[in-house]
């Protein structure tokens, strides 16, 4: 009992594991992932890397391709991210892979293998949350036990109060110009402490 009063208490406090790469020495910020951060169905500069950059102090570069599952990004990697000294990668991915009907294995290992790349590069990652599945999200569990693994910030269900109201949103999946400003908020807002080099 004590002890699930710990977790609770850690839990209702915000508190959690420590990042990895806490003092990462990086220059930018790099939002990683799929249409989600390429901002398909936002206008010019409504996508969430645009708005991300308007509140911080560092470059905030927008590597989102549409489209792209987890094996997808992990090609592109080196040339997209890690060339660009990031300092805290933002990964949106995941989405395509379940769509696509692509072994949960598969989408976990390149998974692991991008968080990993990550940071041997001395970045912070953190992971926004896309749930998927109408009936139930089959990967959620090992994701997030992936996350704590790897020492990672996860920001659970990046699309919540998004999804399912139709005013922030361009079609079934993707924001609109309201639903990214949502999303760059929440971003922000699990982000902005990781801006400053303390421990």
């Amino acid at each position: 009992m004590t002890k699930f009063l710990i977790i609770l208490m850690l839990f209702m406090t915000g508190c959690q594991q420590p990042i990895a790469n806490r003092d990462s020495i990086g220059t930018t910020v790099v939002c990683f992932g799929d249409s989600l951060t390429a901002g398909y169905g936002a206008s010019a500069g409504h996508d969430y890397p645009s708005l991300l950059g308007q509140k911080i102090n560092l470059p905030v570069i927008n590597a989102g391709v549409s489209g792209n599952t987890t094996a997808d990004a992990l090609q592109r990697l080196d040339s997209d991210v890690l060339t660009h000294n990031p300092k805290i990668v933002i990964i949106t991915l995941g989405g395509n892979d379940y769509f696509h009907q692509m072994p949960e294995a598969d989408t976990l290992a390149n998974m692991e293998k991008i968080m990993e790349r990550i940071k041997e590069h001395g970045a912070m990652v953190v992971w926004a949350e896309v749930q998927v599945g109408i009936l139930g999200d089959p990967y959620i569990d090992d994701f997030r036990a992936l996350a704590n693994r790897e020492h990672i910030l996860l920001i659970p269900n990046i699309l919540t109060g998004i999804i399912d109201r139709p005013e922030y949103k361009y079609d079934q999946i993707h924001p609109n110009d309201e639903g990214y400003k949502v999303m760059s908020d929440r971003i922000y807002q699990h982000i902005k402490g990781l801006l400053s080099n303390s421990i």
